[in-house]
């Protein structure tokens, strides 16, 4: 038998013998498809060129008129801009500007109409959704920063919605995602899936004025709007927010029962603690407070990538979901006959004032936040919303509350 030595130079000579053994590379077949190496011919930017002498299908395809298209293409156009080479043609921004955000397909088969492998089109997307925001965000998504802009919103709410002294509607959503290996529940719901929570602000226009996104699905609903900035500056007192208004009033921001009520933050009474009087106040305050539930519904009916998983990297999701936010106020103030024409929010009958539901697909797919437990709440707090509780019921009292509240005339 040999002895152990040699056994162990036997071992360690087949182990260098390998190592000096060169892998065979698998030799790709073909450096690119001939289809794809072709894309003047088969790209979706012809069928675009065509769709032009159709005004109402252009729109349906890529959610916005050919003009505020091209004002958008010329915006982040020097952003995504690249070079030609001696190897290849660059991929230009006009067929940059792809359809996924409307759609939600897949990279694979994104890849037949666009004519991009799906290896650059997974640079390609979440570069351009980067683009859109960085371009998009000064104008379109301004956060207020001075007392008379935080009292114009507050005016467009009473005006609008007969709510005085609201600095705008919060709420946060659930936004369904593919989470990252080996993450465990960390992302993993109430709801039961995996989650990053989209947190907003809206005003009267049901427009969005805050957008904070990224929270994993699994943190409280108090946690969630602890991981804002704005939360943080509210807290400081930095915000620069008006002070006590000619009604009486101070000025706060409305939510559902999901946050923590605060002097500068409303929220309903529990159905345990119901009056009659309070029953008026929670039924004002769902009145105004659904411009932001609104905004969630057309995001998603207008986004179809937010109806269902997202399947991206985490900062991938990120760029295209705050991509959606600030397309959705650029669409509403350009053109927002075309981007939400009547029938998008719910509105109020004129004459009854009782809400008619507005047409909206898949709403569902963006999942609320958790309904909030009792919390103990500072007197402050309390008397400002028993403030409001009184003004709802006597000055600022309008003629239809009673009926929807569910009161009749005679028991309020």
């Amino acid at each position: 038998m040999p002895s152990k030595r040699k056994v162990e130079l036997a071992v360690l000579a087949l182990c260098l013998n390998k190592l000096n053994v060169k892998k065979k590379k698998k030799r790709r077949a073909e450096w690119v498809k001939e289809w794809l190496l072709d894309r003047d011919k088969h790209t979706h930017i012809n069928l675009l060129s065509e769709l032009r002498t159709y005004p109402s299908d252009f729109h349906n395809y890529m959610r916005m008129d050919d003009e505020t298209y091209h004002t958008l293409l010329e915006m982040v156009t020097p952003l995504i801009e690249k070079q030609d080479t001696k190897m290849r043609r660059s991929i230009n921004p006009h067929e940059r500007l792809i359809r996924y955000l409307a759609t939600g397909r897949t990279y694979e088969d994104l890849k037949f109409t666009t004519c991009i492998s799906p290896q650059a089109l997974s640079k390609i997307i979440p570069e351009t959704c980067r683009a859109i925001y960085q371009v998009l965000a000064p104008q379109y998504l301004k956060f207020p920063t001075t007392e008379a802009e935080w009292k114009e919103i507050a005016k467009n709410f009473e005006e609008r919605w007969q709510f005085p002294n609201c600095l705008g509607a919060v709420d946060g959503k659930h936004v369904a995602i593919s989470p990252p290996p080996n993450s465990g529940s960390y992302f993993y719901n109430y709801k039961g899936f995996h989650s990053l929570v989209l947190m907003a602000i809206a005003n009267a226009n049901y427009e969005l004025i805050y957008v904070h996104f990224g929270t994993n699905g699994r943190v409280s609903d108090g946690g969630v709007l602890g991981c804002t900035e704005f939360y943080s500056k509210l807290k400081q007192g930095t915000l620069n927010l008006p002070q006590i208004s000619d009604n009486g009033l101070p000025y706060a921001f409305i939510s559902d029962e999901a946050f923590a009520l605060r002097e500068d933050f409303l929220k309903p009474f529990n159905v345990r603690v119901l009056n009659d009087h309070r029953r008026i106040f929670n039924y004002r305050l769902s009145r105004a407070r659904r411009v932001v539930e609104n905004v969630f519904g057309i995001l998603v009916s207008r986004f179809a990538v937010l109806k269902s998983r997202i399947c991206l990297q985490l900062d991938n999701i990120d760029a295209v979901v705050m991509a959606c936010c600030v397309l959705h106020n650029f669409l509403r103030t350009n053109v927002s006959h075309q981007y939400t024409p009547p029938g998008s929010f719910d509105m109020e009958d004129p004459d009854t004032h009782e809400i008619q539901n507005g047409v909206r697909a898949g709403e569902s797919n963006i999942a609320p936040l958790a309904s909030g437990q009792t919390r103990n709440s500072s007197e402050g707090a309390k008397r400002v919303r028993d403030l409001f509780v009184d003004y709802f019921n006597n000055e600022g009292s309008v003629a239809w509350q009673n009926r929807l509240a569910g009161l009749s005339d005679s028991e309020h």
